[in-house]
């Protein structure tokens, strides 16, 4: 057993020797005590839960409260309608060698905002083995979680990037060589087509009668000359189409920095809108626009971010299959501005959404699964952040934050909330 050497222990080994003005001495140096502890446990930002040996919650600190949106007067209950993923016989069992261990546990909360915590379990030192209780720690480990998700995307993309490159060498070639192959097809074909020329009249010759010259493209020849015109139309069509693809594909994940200006971001929603209207008219959907009108210019590449708002539009309409209302919103925070997508369309399953932004992933029949992966791609590049908010059968809400060139003083009151839609 290890010496007594902390103040109660002390205290405990001489209590019965204690007058009145001693005990109370030492309920005042002990109530000290306690409010220290207290105030440095509700000053760090991980959640401290103290826990009986019956699983009953002894004591919470501060930040548990804003963690798991609990109220403080938790005393009493079980950790187990707290936490009822948790395996509590594992981290209250002993080892063979009589002794605890420190248990960690990771779980995805989803209120009162949606975090990943690391959970760690320790014994408290007690006297008798089995009647102490355990020391939980909760720390947010959300951040280092999607740091690591976004190293992890760099990786893909610099390996897709890579593949893409080899990919468009091997594939253009070939692609190249069929075009021209087609072209020369298509010009002997066109020669075979062509009457031969009538010879020139010879008096010579005409005393002698000859036999008529056979026709060299009858009806039948005529018809096949047409069906092999068609035939290498199509052909030389797929090989365009395949050749503006790889083009394409080489645009959107090649990174290409922006080409920032000071421009409206207003402007460009506008014309975003312009240009799919006739498509969003076709399908039935109903375009709401709210622009905010005193919306500063920003440092932005005009281009690229309408790229990033026509693959957030079409992927609502897309969601919105029987017609729906699209909202495109702007408006002004203190440091940024924000421009929303949002539709009331089918909206995204939740264990999809954390896989939205990977690439090749898509919720689409006919999706490439790259679209998302540029939109972030863009948004990260001019220095702003993306959120999507979702929910089944009502619709998602995309929002894209874009500093200012000049950042104004942080106020208290921040107009960046994402207004109602």
């Amino acid at each position: 057993m290890a010496p007594k050497s902390n103040f109660l222990d002390k205290v405990l080994g001489r209590i019965g020797r204690l007058d009145t003005e001693g005990l109370q001495t030492v309920v005042q140096r002990l109530a000290r005590e306690r409010q220290f502890l207290e105030t440095l446990f509700n000053t760090i930002e991980d959640g401290v839960i103290v826990v009986d040996e019956g699983a009953r919650v002894l004591y919470i600190n501060q930040a548990v409260t804003k963690l798991l949106g609990l109220q403080p007067n938790i005393e009493g209950q079980p950790v187990t309608e707290i936490f009822p993923e948790l395996d509590w016989e594992k981290i209250v069992k002993f080892d063979t060698a009589g002794g605890r261990g420190i248990v960690r546990h990771e779980f995805e909360i989803h209120y009162p905002r949606q975090r990943f915590l690391r959970l760690y379990a320790a014994p408290l030192d007690g006297e008798a083995a089995g009647s102490t209780g355990v020391a939980l720690i909760l720390h947010d480990a959300t951040e280092a979680r999607q740091q690591t998700f976004e190293a992890i995307e760099s990786e893909r993309v610099q390996a897709l990037t890579l593949l893409a490159a080899s990919m468009a060498h091997e594939l253009g070639n070939p692609l190249n060589a069929l075009h021209i192959h087609l072209q020369l097809m298509e010009r002997e074909l066109k020669k075979l087509s062509q009457p031969f020329p009538k010879p020139q009249s010879n008096p010579a010759r005409a005393r002698t009668k000859l036999a008529p010259a056979a026709d060299p493209l009858d009806t039948t020849d005529t018809d096949v000359a047409r069906k092999l015109h068609q035939y290498l139309a199509v052909a030389k069509g797929e090989i365009n189409r395949l050749d503006y693809t790889i083009t394409q594909f080489l645009q959107a994940i090649r990174p290409m920095a922006p080409q920032l200006q000071l421009a409206s971001l207003n402007d460009v929603v506008k014309k975003t809108q312009a240009l799919l209207l006739p498509e969003l008219d076709n399908r039935g959907i109903t375009v709401k626009l709210k622009i905010d009108n005193r919306l500063p210019t920003v440092p932005i590449d005009p281009n690229q971010i309408q790229q990033v708002l026509v693959n957030l539009v079409k992927n609502a309409m897309h969601a919105m299959t029987r017609g729906g209302v699209l909202t495109l919103r702007t408006w002004e925070a203190s440091d940024g501005i924000w421009v929303a997508v949002a539709d009331t369309g089918s909206g995204i399953p939740e264990e999809k959404m954390n896989r939205i932004f990977e690439p090749f992933f898509t919720t689409k029949k006919k999706g490439s699964g790259l679209g998302l992966m540029i939109v972030q791609r863009i948004v990260r590049a001019h220095g702003g952040r993306i959120e999507v908010e979702s929910h089944i059968d009502k619709g998602t809400l995309f929002r894209i934050w874009i500093p200012l060139h000049e950042r104004k003083p942080r106020l208290l009151a921040d107009k960046g909330v994402s207004p109602h839609f």
